[in-house]
């Protein structure tokens, strides 16, 4: 098994970040942007957001709804530099690398992909 699988299973036993789902109004925006504009907010939200070593407003920084990039974040524990630590390993107090930044944005799509349907 992969470690986005052993991840996304990890993910879905846990009550809080299963029960998140992208709404009709998130999938019509996904819908409308584009994969392409997706991803290059999700990659903007994370180096603006959750890279820096002590982000403003840390654990308080990801809306609840407003954005498919917003609810995929807290549905995949990369919401806040805590949520990072205990989920991806990736400690806080440091800003993330180039690479921690695109593997977080990777799972973010992974995650905005399975609900739009682009993949089983």
């Amino acid at each position: 098994m992969s470690a986005p699988d052993q991840l996304f299973e990890r993910l879905a036993r846990s009550k809080f970040r299963s029960r998140f789902r992208l709404g009709p109004e998130e999938r019509a925006y996904a819908d409308a942007k584009g994969r392409e504009t997706i991803l290059s907010h999700a990659r903007d939200f994370i180096a603006d957001r959750l890279a820096p070593a002590e982000p403003r407003n840390d654990g308080k920084q990801t809306p609840m709804r407003g954005h498919p990039v917003f609810i995929a974040q807290h549905a995949t524990a990369t919401c806040c530099r805590g949520c990072l630590a205990k989920w991806h390993g990736m400690p806080a107090g440091r800003a993330l690398s180039k690479d921690e930044q695109a593997q977080v944005v990777a799972v973010i799509l992974m995650w905005v992909d399975r609900q739009m349907g682009y993949r089983a």
